[in-house]
C-alpha cells in the first residue's frame, strides 16, 4: 500500500512538474490579452450582422482567458451592445473552448499536435455554430435587457463611477494580477482534479486498457454525455483529457470531451435561453455536438493515416528543473493568497464583478 501511495505522489508530481510553467506562462499571456484588448473594439466589430460577425466573434473570443462561467457575462455585454445572436453565439463557443493558458497546457500534456489542432477545431466549431444560428435562427437586431439573476455574478456597475484612465503598463498590470489571481481561483478546482485523476490513471491503469474501444463512436459519445453537464475550464479539462488519451482512448474521442466541456454546462445554456431564446440554444447545443462528433472522426482519420504520434510526455526536460520547481511553488503560493491573513485580496470570482 505505501509503495503504491508512493507511486501515485510521484504521479502527481511529475505531472505539475509539467504542467506548471506552461500554465504560469498562459495565464500571463491571457491576463495581457484581456486587458489591452479593448472592450469597445470587441464590440464595433461584433454588431454588424452577417457571416463577417460570426467569423470576427470566434477570432476575437478564442484567446480571451475567460472560463464557462466567467464568458456568460461577457458574451451578454456584447449582446446588450448590439451583437447579433449569431455572433454572440460564436463569442460562447469560441472563448471558452480555448485559449492562450489552455492552449499552453495543451502542449505541455499532450504536445504540439493537439496544441495546433485544438484551437482550430475550437474556431471551426464557433463559425459554424454562429452559422447555425445565423441560417436558422430568429435573430433580432434590438439589444436585450440584461437580467442579472441569471448570470452567475451580476456586474453592478454605477453610472455615475468614473475611472481614472489608465497607462499601458498599469492596464498590463492589471491584467495579470487578474489572471494570476481571480482567474486562477476560477479555474483551479478543475486543474486539481484533472492533475489528480491523470496521475491516478498514469499511475494504475495500464495504458492499453481503453484501446479496445478508443477508435469508437461508443466512446465519443460517451464524452459528450461527460462533457455536456460537466462545468469544467479549457485548461481544467486539459489533463482529464491528457488522462484519457494514457488510458488508451482516441485522441478523436479526447478532442470531443475538450470541445464540448467547456462550452456547454447548465448555466450556459439557461442564459442563452433566457436571452436569446430556445431556438438558439438547441441550435447552439447541436452546432457544438455535430462537431465535437465530425472533427473527432477527422481526428482519428488523420493520426490513422499519418505516423504521427501524440506524446502525453512531451514537454518535460525540456525546460530546466529548477524552472519547472520554481513555478510549481509560485502556483501553490497563489493558489493560498486567499487564505493569507494578512492580506485578503478583494475577488472577482469567475466574472470579474468585485465581491467583499
Amino acid at each position: 500500500m505505501m509503495n503504491e501511495m508512493i507511486q501515485y505522489l510521484s504521479a502527481v508530481w511529475e505531472l505539475s512538474l509539467e504542467a506548471a510553467p506552461w500554465l504560469l506562462l498562459g495565464l500571463i499571456i491571457g491576463g495581457l490579452f484581456k486587458s489591452l484588448v479593448p472592450q469597445a473594439f470587441l464590440q464595433r466589430h461584433l454588431t454588424r450582422p452577417g457571416m463577417s460577425s460570426v467569423i470576427k466573434a470566434a477570432v476575437l473570443g478564442m484567446p480571451l482567458p475567460l472560463c464557462s462561467c466567467g464568458v456568460i457575462p461577457a458574451a451578454m455585454g456584447l449582446r446588450q451592445a448590439g451583437a447579433s445572436k449569431p455572433a454572440t453565439s460564436s463569442f460562447l463557443v469560441a472563448t471558452p473552448e480555448t485559449g492562450v493558458d489552455s492552449i499552453s497546457v495543451t502542449y505541455a500534456m499532450m504536445g504540439p499536435v493537439m496544441a495546433i489542432i485544438r484551437p482550430v477545431a475550437a474556431l471551426i466549431s464557433a463559425i459554424v455554430t454562429g452559422l447555425l444560428v445565423l441560417l436558422f435562427g430568429d435573430d433580432q437586431t434590438q439589444t436585450v435587457a440584461s437580467r442579472s439573476d441569471n448570470n452567475c455574478c451580476a456586474a453592478d456597475e454605477k453610472p455615475n463611477d468614473i475611472k481614472p484612465a489608465q497607462s499601458w503598463f498599469e492596464k498590463a498590470r492589471s491584467g495579470v494580477w487578474y489572471a494570476l489571481t481571480d482567474l486562477y481561483q476560477s479555474i483551479l478546482k478543475w486543474l486539481i482534479v484533472g492533475i489528480l485523476l491523470a496521475a491516478l490513471i498514469e499511475a494504475f491503469v495500464p495504458h492499453d486498457w481503453l484501446i479496445q474501444w478508443g477508435d469508437s463512436w461508443v466512446v465519443m459519445i460517451l464524452m459528450l454525455f461527460v462533457g455536456i453537464p460537466m462545468y469544467v475550464c479549457a485548461t481544467g479539462s486539459t489533463p482529464i483529457a491528457a488522462s484519457f488519451l494514457m488510458a488508451g482512448i482516441s485522441p478523436g474521442a479526447v478532442l470531443v470531451f475538450l470541445l464540448a466541456g467547456p462550452a456547454t454546462n447548465m448555466a450556459t445554456l439557461g442564459v442563452i435561453r433566457d436571452h436569446m431564446g430556445s431556438r438558439t440554444m438547441w441550435l447552439y447545443l447541436a452546432g457544438i455536438i455535430s462537431c465535437a462528433l465530425l472533427l473527432g472522426l477527422l481526428v482519428n482519420v488523420f493520426f490513422s493515416g499519418t505516423q504521427i504520434s501524440i506524446s502525453t510526455e512531451h514537454a518535460h526536460n525540456i525546460l530546466p528543473g529548477w524552472v519547472e520547481v520554481l513555478s510549481v511553488l509560485v502556483l501553490l503560493l497563489l493558489a493560498l493568497l486567499p487564505f493569507w491573513p494578512s492580506k485578503q485580496p478583494t475577488t472577482t470570482g469567475c466574472c470579474g464583478s468585485k465581491e467583499s
